[in-house]
């Protein structure tokens, strides 16, 4: 009932998910990530400790193929559930199990996979894998809802759509965005709306947040303005250069 991507932006190392469904509130326990920990969605008839078990697999080296086995062997409903995953070292595992109702199934790239059932078809997860691939010059959170509008294109959810969210982790293990659209009557539209609103300050904002390596991050107003300032002209010349390209 769901189709989602999880990625790593080979420019900036970022871990990435991004999911649409025909289901409510999807992002509160489909995408999990973390900063050089790695990503995962969970999905099908959905376990939410595929998530918070398989983070912690993770976080303490898991090779993501292992990681899958171990989530999948100890659950009696594994026949029902799609799960794929990324780990730190950029090796990636899928399940799609036996009961997950067509169509239904995976794909696996060079730092990207994507899985999805009860959907239209094939061309659902072949073309979302197809766009993000074809998209490597947009921003990485453009990227991955690019891909995603790519396979509602393509039939998505053969239920329809209701729910979509768009979850990227940097370096730490809260997200650098997290965004959810929980139930919209087009929710890849308002999720590439928000996308673009977090531009508008947000994102730059966030980079003054506290890290593990700085605790303190930056809390001089004046400092964190000019930032945000310098970040703004600046993205407005890029995207004016792209506009006259």
């Amino acid at each position: 009932m769901t189709f989602s991507i999880v990625a790593r932006d080979p420019a900036t190392g970022a871990f990435g998910v991004a999911v649409a469904t025909r289901f409510f509130a999807v992002g509160a326990l489909c995408p999990h990530a973390e900063g050089g920990v790695g990503a995962l969605a969970t999905q099908a008839l959905i376990n939410p400790l595929y998530g918070l078990d398989g983070l912690a697999m993770l976080r303490k080296g898991g090779a993501a193929n292992d990681v899958v086995a171990a989530l999948t062997d100890a659950d009696p409903g594994r026949a029902a559930r799609q799960v794929h995953l990324q780990d730190a070292q950029g090796r990636i595992a899928a399940y799609t199990g036996a009961d997950c109702i067509p169509w239904c199934g995976h794909r696996i790239a060079e730092r990207v996979s994507v899985a999805g059932n009860m959907l239209a078809g094939p061309a659902v997860v072949d073309d979302t894998l197809r766009a993000y691939q074809e998209a490597m010059s947009l921003p990485f959170a453009e990227r991955l809802i690019h891909a995603l509008k790519a396979g509602e294109a393509a039939g998505g959810d053969k239920r329809g759509r209701q729910s979509a969210a768009l979850r990227i982790h940097t370096t730490e293990a809260y997200p650098a965005l997290d965004l959810r659209v929980d139930d919209h009557d087009d929710p890849l539209a308002e999720l590439e709306r928000l996308e673009a609103v977090s531009r508008e300050r947000f994102t730059h904002f966030a980079q003054f947040f506290a890290t593990r390596a700085l605790p303190g991050g930056i809390h001089d107003r004046a400092v964190i303005e000019a930032g945000i300032a310098k970040a703004l002209a600046g993205q407005v010349g890029t995207r004016s250069r792209a506009t006259h390209a």
